[in-house]
């Protein structure tokens, strides 16, 4: 039976590559940061990692895991309402709450599954989710795995939602569901607007603050600081993926009712293992640097000013963005795979997008500023693109 099943799949793999659309794993053998060494002792600076704060590699988070690992061992071994929560779990759980200005919050394996378990268990055939068509694929599939009625909204677009919303009063409960950053243009999702519209139109919220959280604000504290609203938000879901430490483990923080009913019924939490006792620690670590100074995100504010200012003077097309991502549009696809190829020859690792990850026609190179770069390192990137940019008549 494999036999014809392997065909079939060497001949659709085939297919992926001749449109050049293969996507191919690179070897990192050093730990994430500014700079980083591949498997062939090759170095490179690195302007594709979501380390936006730079604290992949911090030393306090750092140590404070291997401190855990001591006082509460390598993992749980068990899902939470078995035996598997710590006092470490909790601790950051709180925090996390603190950090959003919310009730409660439950943790995740990975932002993924909180975006998965989180529909399913809150809304049913007599509700309606309103979607915006830029989310996440996470998103996407957990919205898939519940009965609400669902419309979509074009990215951003206050007047689509309002037409949207209004044909949702045919349903019991509405929530509106978006991005906090739209993770591959970059741009914020205008949470001021859509909180009118959902009092206007009796509605829940939810966002997703895996790109922003950390990133945009102030603080760092999100798309709910950078339009003070903090707390009005009922569903707020993130990843310590990110610019929370880079590491592992998601979480949905918001009103405590909520919260309590994914405890009872969220697939993903009742019947995965807890994060590690290690990742705990170090996420309640993070959060105690973010909350002592914003040396960080002003550093972070700073390089992304300076190098979408410089990018664009040298005549790129770039996306207008708020956060720390910044989209070199090209539009092909095997283009995107050249130049980001050629960028590495020059010391940059970066990686081109194309279809599916984005719009087909809609290839870019999607570089990530974070606080973790030097000056130089900017000047660096940005000198690469450009001779590489004007070798293949990019501008």
């Amino acid at each position: 039976m494999y036999q014809n099943f392997q065909t079939y799949l060497q001949d659709e793999l085939s297919k992926i590559e001749d449109a050049g659309l293969y996507k191919k794993e690179r070897i990192i053998v050093s730990p994430q940061g500014s700079e980083i060494i591949l498997e062939n002792g090759k170095k490179l600076l690195n302007f594709c990692a979501n380390n936006y704060l730079g604290l992949a590699n911090n030393p306090k988070l750092i140590e404070a895991a291997k401190k855990a690992l001591d006082t509460h061992g390598y993992g749980m071994a068990s899902v939470r309402f078995i035996c598997g929560c710590s006092d470490l779990h909790k601790e950051l759980e709180e925090k996390i709450a603190k950090f959003f200005g919310t009730e409660d919050t439950i943790l995740y394996a990975a932002c993924f599954d909180a975006n998965g378990g989180l529909f399913e268990p809150l809304l049913s055939a007599e509700d309606a989710v309103i979607s915006d068509m830029l989310n996440h694929a996470s998103i996407i599939d957990g919205v898939r795995l519940c009965k609400a009625v669902r419309y979509r909204y074009a990215n951003a677009d206050m007047e689509d939602l309002e037409k949207q919303l209004q044909m949702a009063q045919a349903q019991r409960f509405r929530l509106i569901v978006t991005d906090g950053v739209f993770s591959m243009d970059g741009n914020v999702a205008p949470i001021d607007k859509i909180l009118k519209l959902a009092e206007k139109y009796d509605a829940l919220v939810m966002i997703d603050e895996s790109h922003s959280a950390g990133v945009v604000g102030k603080t760092g504290r999100g798309v709910t600081e950078l339009f003070n609203c903090r707390g009005k938000v009922e569903i707020i879901t993130g990843t310590l993926g990110k610019a929370f430490g880079g590491a592992i483990g998601g979480f949905t923080t918001g009103k405590k009712e909520i919260i309590d009913m994914l405890r009872q019924r969220s697939r993903p939490y009742l019947f995965s293992n807890s994060i590690p006792p290690l990742v705990a620690a170090a996420g309640s670590k993070m959060i105690d640097i973010m909350s002592e100074t914003n040396e960080l995100q002003d550093k972070l504010h700073e390089n992304t000013d300076y190098f979408t200012t410089k990018m664009k003077n040298a005549g790129f097309d770039i996306k207008p963005t708020q956060s720390a991502i910044c989209a070199v549009m090209l539009y092909d696809a095997k283009l995107s795979q050249i130049m980001a190829s050629k960028l590495q020859d020059e010391g940059i690792y970066v990686t081109g997008f194309y279809y599916p990850v984005v719009p087909k026609d809609q290839a870019r190179i999607r570089v990530q500023l974070s606080a973790a770069h030097n000056r130089a390192d900017l000047d660096k990137c940005i000198d690469a693109f450009v001779k590489v940019g004007k070798e293949l008549k990019v501008i």
